[in-house]
């Protein structure tokens, strides 16, 4: 199962993403009761200079493995250290993105790139393509096979998906979702089910959804579930062992889906509404980290932030000793969150930092 949900991938070159760097503090922000305690670890140097492109991470039971525009290195934890790896092949093509997943053998890196990494051999073996676009799609790592539903590119809207198989390396077609064609929903994969939920249209018949559905692919067949009782702004979804939750990229609450009830209930409002963030599950945590107020804000939250679904509460994380930026990449290893990379208009950044709740 993927570990890293974000907003958006990173923003290479500078000017393309339209945010300035003054951190907020103040209104909105948790006070020092309501903060999770823990520590910020800088990391040391990257062995890269440049923000390869637009970035993918998985946590590969000892290190992160990021990877993009053909570049992969690794940060290892328990040594402090980073390594390069073998180069994928990060050939161009119509797709707008790679989506990543961690099998537990392999580092799956497909839509632009479309090959597996081995960690163990340091070697690429090419997948073959898709046929449909990774971008904005819903994904999930089943234990045998990759799913992704809802992938477009430019104007098109789609209701269908696609499964991956890596033993024999093919793609085969999932039935069309029980919903109208769209692009940008978001959901997670349950263990059993991969929850889809809202998406909208474009320009001359917008329109925004509240419907949703699950794809068990044991049975090969979707279920139609209630509709989400409010329409969502874009933001990342996570499974948190009991629900899917589906966190808000505004100050609108978020919302949470539970497979077992068959019932949506909402989220506290984020504290500090973000876009751009990087959003991690700990088993404890939902834990937040970066991103930027608003699109073409030109200020960045002052922390991050932590989401308790036991108590339903949101708290302050330490303020980070890096700077705040939109699009970082981020994984959790079982004891912390590393967080890399990222962009504002001015900046395209190679640093990290780890944080350790306790």
């Amino acid at each position: 199962m993927m570990r890293l949900l974000a907003a958006f991938p990173v923003i290479a070159a500078a000017g393309m993403l339209a945010v300035g760097t003054a951190p907020v503090a103040g209104a909105g922000t948790a006070s020092a009761a309501a903060t999770l305690h823990g520590t910020w670890q800088k990391l040391p140097a990257a062995p890269v200079k440049q923000v390869p492109g637009s970035m993918v991470s998985v946590w590969a039971d000892r290190e992160m493995i990021i990877h993009g525009k053909a570049t992969t290195f690794a940060y290892r934890p328990a040594t402090r250290t980073w390594v390069r790896l073998a180069n994928g092949p990060g050939q161009p093509n119509l797709q707008s993105t790679d989506i990543a997943a961690w099998t537990g053998s392999r580092m799956l890196v497909i839509g632009l790139t479309n090959a597996g990494y081995n960690p163990v051999t340091n070697t690429w073996r090419a997948i073959a393509p898709p046929g449909t676009s990774m971008s904005g799609a819903v994904t999930g790592w089943t234990g045998r096979q990759f799913l992704a539903w809802d992938g477009v590119c430019c104007d098109d809207f789609t209701n269908s998906g696609v499964a991956y198989n890596p033993v024999t390396n093919t793609w085969r077609s999932i039935p069309p979702a029980p919903l109208e064609k769209r692009a940008f929903a978001k959901g997670a994969w349950t263990g059993k089910e991969l929850v889809v939920a809202g998406g909208t249209t474009t320009d001359p018949t917008y329109k925004v959804f509240r419907d949703a559905a699950a794809y068990n692919p044991a049975t090969g067949k979707w279920r139609k579930l209630p509709d989400m009782p409010a329409t969502l702004t874009v933001g990342p979804a996570l499974w948190d062992g009991s629900e899917v939750l589906f966190l808000s990229s505004t100050s609108a609450r978020g919302l949470a889906y539970n497979p077992v009830t068959n019932r949506w209930r909402y989220l506290p409002a984020m504290p500090l509404p973000r876009w751009g963030f990087a959003a991690v599950w700990t088993g404890h945590y939902v834990l937040v980290w970066g991103g930027v107020l608003s699109p073409g804000s030109n200020q960045l939250p002052a922390h991050g932030q932590a989401y308790n679904p036991v108590t339903n509460q949101w708290s302050a994380l330490p303020g980070a000793p890096i700077p705040g930026r939109a699009g970082p990449v981020a994984v959790w290893t079982g004891s912390e969150m590393i967080v890399w990379g990222g962009a504002t208009s001015t900046t395209a950044y190679t640093d990290g930092a780890a944080f350790t709740p306790r």
